[in-house]
């Protein structure tokens, strides 16, 4: 006899004889003779009595079929069938429909999801098919039921998830100094470890590709500066032995000449080996330009994931005091100034500047002068944004000036804006870390469920209940996904799992990574702070002092929860303020859909990113700073801090430092500067003029925005979705 169920979606349910009897009625209600109830009830008695204990829907109707050829009524076995198929046809419709789309490069909020993938190219079509068809097979199998109804009713998003069965983590702080120190294998080729600083920075471009195809997030170099500052000692050294050769002489006593700092320099007036040691000191630094020129031009070329998406990098430097650092950091900013190709801004990799007092911020600190390139450079080029080592969460107890390798100490990020820092199972670093999987909480949905209680200290209270609910829903997905992430073998990351993680060297390719990565973090995102006060206050938290308090209750309660969770499950989880891109449309067109539109919360095509104050919101940047700052302290799975400034910002490089004063003042992690490039897409041409029609290089009419998404520019604004141009057509600016 029947009792259960299986379903096509993987789940058991108890057996229901009204569903047979009404998918066979219709079926007969298409034939002459019309329904037959005495007919039904004796086929739905012996399949019901005859069945196994449990079946599948596919089972009980091949039954169907066959009781209904026994019959008199073979006819309404023919109706029967072809309900099945048409049924079945309907199933695959949806898929069908989205395929075509894809196959056909239509700009839609599918294709365009991730604005850093070209979805039109055949290997990004490859991938969509993929991730399409992936993620159903997620919510079948590998989630639990209370996070499916999560995800179902809109609650719950669960970030890349059609990268879930693959078992790989979201991001990593390259160590690259174990690469180039010892070399790494990659495919079916093997890399030395490097002598020049030409081989040094190809190996970082194809560590970061390599790593690229092994995980679902971005990849990052932590201390750019001090990892190849060595090669620009010895490319100096081997300048030197090539002088040797010319003059026949020994100039030993030069390899380890101390230099204050490597800079160009004409040779008129200067003789002897005075003149010998600057023509070395030139020719290296011409040799680190070129190669701080070519790491940004393979970053920018150079594709992963099949071929259809560039490296997702960022790198973080400026605290590197030596005189081969500071030689790398010059370099790398010059090089960024210039652009690359026709002078076209570069998009990756994301340029971090580390800043800190004593070091790299003050006017007396050893690397002011190129903190203040770095705002040069970022007044023309976007890049480099700004990490706050001062801030009081971003410091290390054990970090010391004098430590050369001090930084191991210093916090480093994901230029999108991802942090990994502290560590409850290893030590406190960013370095050979990162985030495992984060997922995101629509905490606006939760406010508007509340919005019909009048008493607005019940909807608050029953709001904090309801976020409780989610954020234990939350906690458990993310440990259900870890517990099946670790169970990935070593192999299964070639590079990642020997050279990159840390801890992982030691591990054998047959052994699961479940010893080593608990060291990353779970990140428990949240989306639309603004929309959500209003629903609970009627004000959003940048126009009102008592929404703002509410805004701060909220997600410190989250960190707290958050901290109760590393308890509980003995991991490092930390909140996210959640870097919304397809994402920010997505919860809003459903909570749209079920609860209309309502003012200052479903009234746009999107959510407010995290704890932002809303784009269109006209305030100036010190408010900006005084509301958003206090969240950066609370989110340290992740956080930044946007500025949209008038004009060309090309000759106002003050206006970039007066933003990082306000970094400093207010206790802010993160940072960056939003302002106007205009970029031809036939030449390439670019300036910073308003309202800029026709290109003056070329004649071209083609001309884009160069525009910062969440964290990482876009070439093009063709490739955003729909809820990100809207935001964009609203970010009004800050002054």
């Amino acid at each position: 006899m029947i009792q259960t169920v299986l379903k096509r979606d993987g789940r058991i349910v108890g057996y229901n004889e009204e569903k047979i009897k009404a998918a066979t009625r219709k079926a007969m209600l298409t034939t002459e003779m019309g329904e037959d109830e005495a007919l039904i009830q004796r086929i739905v008695d012996r399949i019901g009595v005859s069945g196994a204990a449990q079946m599948s829907v596919e089972e009980i109707q091949d039954r169907v079929e066959l009781e209904l050829m026994k019959s008199p009524r073979k006819e309404v076995a023919k109706r029967y069938i072809a309900y099945r198929n048409q049924r079945s046809v309907a199933r695959r419709a949806k898929t069908r429909d989205m395929f075509l789309e894809i196959i056909e490069a239509k700009n839609n909020d599918i294709t365009r999801e991730n604005a850093n993938m070209n979805t039109d190219s055949p290997a990004g079509m490859m991938m969509k098919f993929a991730s399409e068809t992936t993620k159903p097979f997620v919510d079948d199998y590998l989630l639990s039921e209370e996070a499916r109804e999560a995800v179902d009713n809109n609650y719950l998003h669960i970030h890349d998830k059609d990268y879930y069965p693959t078992k790989s983590l979201t991001c990593v702080q390259h160590p690259l100094d174990r690469i180039l120190k010892y070399g790494f294998t990659a495919g079916h080729g093997e890399s030395r470890p490097a002598k020049r600083i030409e081989t040094a920075s190809i190996i970082g471009c194809i560590s970061l590709e390599t790593a690229q195809n092994e995980m679902h997030g971005g990849q990052a170099i932590p201390a750019f500066d001090f990892y190849l500052a060595p090669f620009v000692r010895t490319s100096f050294i081997e300048e030197v032995q090539n002088l040797e050769k010319l003059i026949g002489r020994d100039l030993s006593a030069m390899y380890d000449a101390e230099l204050d700092d490597f800079i160009s320099r004409h040779l008129e007036g200067l003789d002897g080996d005075a003149r010998l040691l600057q023509h070395a000191v030139n020719r290296t630094v011409s040799r680190v330009h070129q190669a701080m020129e070519a790491f940004i031009h393979n970053m920018n070329t150079i594709h992963s994931r099949g071929g259809n998406q560039v490296v997702f990098s960022s790198i973080n430097y400026g605290t590197d005091t030596s005189a081969e650092g500071r030689c790398i950091i010059r370099e790398l900013l010059q090089s960024t100034y210039e652009g690359v190709g026709n002078g076209a801004t570069a998009i990756f990799p994301i340029q971090i500047w580390k800043k800190k007092r004593g070091v790299s911020y003050l006017p007396e600190d050893r690397n002011y002068d190129l903190y203040r390139l770095a705002c040069k450079v970022t007044a023309r080029r976007f890049f480099p944004n700004f990490v706050n080592l001062d801030a009081t969460f971003n410091q290390h107890e054990k970090w010391c000036a004098d430590d050369p390798k001090r930084y191991e100490y210093e916090v480093a990020t994901m230029g999108c804006r991802t942090r990994v820092f502290e560590n409850r199972y290893g030590e406190k670093t960013s370095i050979g870390r990162g985030n495992l999987s984060f997922s995101t909480i629509n905490i606006v949905r939760l406010a508007i469920e509340l919005m019909g209680i009048k008493e607005q200290e019940e909807r608050i209270r029953r709001f904090f209940q309801k976020l409780d609910e989610v954020l234990d829903i939350t906690a458990r997905q993310l440990h259900d996904r870890f517990c099946f992430q670790k169970t990935a073998l070593a192999k299964q990351f070639p590079l990642l799992m020997t050279r990159l993680w840390n801890g992982a060297d030691g591990l054998r390719p047959d052994e699961t990574i479940e010893p080593v990565i608990n060291q990353g973090t779970l990140g428990i995102g949240f989306i639309g702070l603004a929309e959500c006060l209003v629903a609970l206050t009627g004000k959003h938290h940048g126009e009102s002092e008592e929404a703002q308090a509410l805004g701060l209750k909220i997600v410190s309660h989250m960190r707290s929860r958050a901290n109760e969770f590393c308890e509980t499950y003995n991991h490092n989880y930390s909140v996210l303020a959640t870097p919304a891109e397809g994402l920010s449309g997505k919860f809003t067109r459903r909570d749209r859909k079920s609860f209309g539109i309502l003012p200052g919360i479903t009234d746009k095509e999107y959510y407010t990113n995290s704890n932002h104050v809303p784009v269109y919101y006209h305030c100036s940047p010190r408010h900006k700073a005084k509301i958003e700052a206090p969240y950066h302290e609370l989110t340290r799975g992740g956080h930044i801090f946007y500025v949209e400034i008038d004009g060309d910002a090309t000759h106002n490089p003050q206006a970039i430092a007066d933003v990082v004063d306000l970094m400093d003042r207010h206790n802010i992690g993160y940072c960056s500067v939003n302002h106007n490039r205009n970029r031809c897409m036939q030449c390439g041409y670019e300036d910073a003029a308003e309202n800029l029609d026709v290109c003056p290089k070329c004649g071209s009419k083609n001309i884009d925005k160069l525009q910062r998404i969440t964290g990482y520019l876009v070439g093009t604004t063709d490739r955003w979705n729909s809820a990100k141009l809207a935001e964009l057509n609203d970010r009004v600016v800050h002054k």
